[in-house]
């Protein structure tokens, strides 16, 4: 991987030293992200009060990456808030009638025996919208994350060989397994994919840093009590979306506090994700302990494999699309492309309208382009923008619309 670029100078044994050092930092997950989870993206979080900036020592931006490369929290406790703004229109409802069809889950309207405890389907919440997390770890075989909603809580647990989703709203309970000697979750249970702490998206954001990227350290503050380094992170290329990264990292333990994503676009973060309190002492053990409440409907996850899972399509259904997926570009102006197989872009028609009406619908918000691969709609967020083809072939990314019509172009 390239050195990064920094405000400090790097002699060629340091910077072998850093690159390993940003592998290492990508590889480690701190404990509290959730077991068995199953979502993709991006969630964020909004902006959280900091409390005046603290002296603390002069570091380079490769030192601080070290830090971080080097943390090994085993044990914390603390509340999370999470806010995405994404600047998604309002779909009326629409979007779901169109989950509905895709999944069989309750909830969803389906006719399916999932579960709404599920966390392949309840943890997706996280990715947009203003949340509340209570998170928990006491090594790799203990950890606990519980979602916080009005009047109701759903909480993941993972505790030994055991997963346990609860949601208290439904009063229902998904349970499944971890495998032998590895502690990995057996094939039916969904991998931890949703980022959930600070640390999981600085783990995201660091895998980014190369040649394409400039890191520096922009001063100090304080998060949750606690003070910390900013150590920021900005794309050289043009043409992203992206303006800028900003991690605090724990002083002390070099553990991310606040995770913040601002649009080149400017105006309020994406993503800002961040601690307002945390603990690294050892949580009590009964924190883990779970035992299903009097009543609850309890759901095996060989049982909710055999239908369809909540917010994932059937078989038959837009999952097919995305055989052949692949990226083009590099760095922040990386594009993933695919082709739907069906050509006249949004979809017009279903059995039971949905999809065409959604079609419709999507359409009123999306740009129309031209160019030499012909015509075709874009649809803007205010980070990760996509076109969709008159001929059915998608690009997406986190980059401008004029990047992907020119992917396009270049494609023919």
């Amino acid at each position: 991987m390239a050195p990064i670029d920094s405000d400090d100078n790097t002699t060629a044994g340091e910077g072998e030293e850093l690159r390993a050092g940003r592998r290492k930092a990508a590889r480690y997950v701190v404990p509290v992200a959730v077991m068995g989870v199953a979502a993709a993206t991006i969630g964020l979080v909004p902006a959280l009060a900091d409390s005046g900036d603290p002296d603390l020592p002069k570091v380079t931006a490769e030192q601080l990456i070290e830090k971080i490369a080097k943390s090994d929290v085993q044990q914390m406790s603390g509340t999370v808030r999470i806010n995405t703004d994404l600047g998604l229109p309002d779909l009326g409802g629409l979007e779901s009638g169109l989950m509905s069809g895709m999944s069989g889950g309750p909830g969803a309207g389906g006719d399916g025996e999932g579960s709404a405890a599920d966390p392949s389907a309840k943890l997706t919440e996280l990715v947009s919208g203003s949340h509340t997390l209570r998170v928990a770890a006491d090594g790799p075989d203990r950890q606990k994350l519980s979602l916080l909603e009005n009047a109701a809580e759903y909480s993941l647990i993972h505790n030994g060989d055991d997963v346990w989703g609860y949601d208290s709203k439904s009063n229902e309970v998904y349970h499944s397994t971890t495998s032998g000697s590895d502690g990995r979750p057996e094939k039916d249970v969904p991998e931890k994919d949703v980022p959930a702490t600070p640390k999981d998206f600085a783990d995201q954001a660091l895998k980014a840093v190369d040649d394409t990227t400039s890191v520096t350290v922009g001063g100090t503050a304080q998060v949750a009590g606690r003070d910390a380094y900013r150590l920021v992170v900005e794309p050289k290329q043009d043409g992203s979306t992206v303006g800028a990264i900003t991690v605090a990292v724990d002083a002390e333990t070099g553990t991310p506090l606040k995770f913040t994503l601002t649009p080149a676009s400017g105006g309020a973060a994406v993503v800002d994700v961040g601690f307002t309190e945390v603990s690294f002492a050892k949580p009590d053990a009964s924190t883990f302990d779970f035992t299903p409440p009097e009543g609850a409907k309890v759901t095996e996850s060989d049982e909710s494999a055999k239908a369809p899972e909540h917010g994932r399509p059937a078989e038959g259904g837009l999952a097919e699309g995305l055989d052949g997926l692949k990226v083009v570009g590099e760095g922040w102006n990386a594009i993933a492309t695919f082709d739907t197989g069906a050509g006249g872009g949004l979809p017009t028609a279903s059995p039971d309208g949905d999809l065409g009406a959604l079609g419709g619908f999507l359409g009123s918000f999306g740009d129309q382009v031209k160019g030499d691969f012909g015509s075709g709609t874009v649809f803007k967020t205010r980070l990760v923008n996509a076109l969709i083809t008159d001929d059915g072939k998608v690009y997406a990314g986190a980059v401008t619309k004029d990047a992907l019509v020119k992917a396009a172009d270049a494609a023919q």
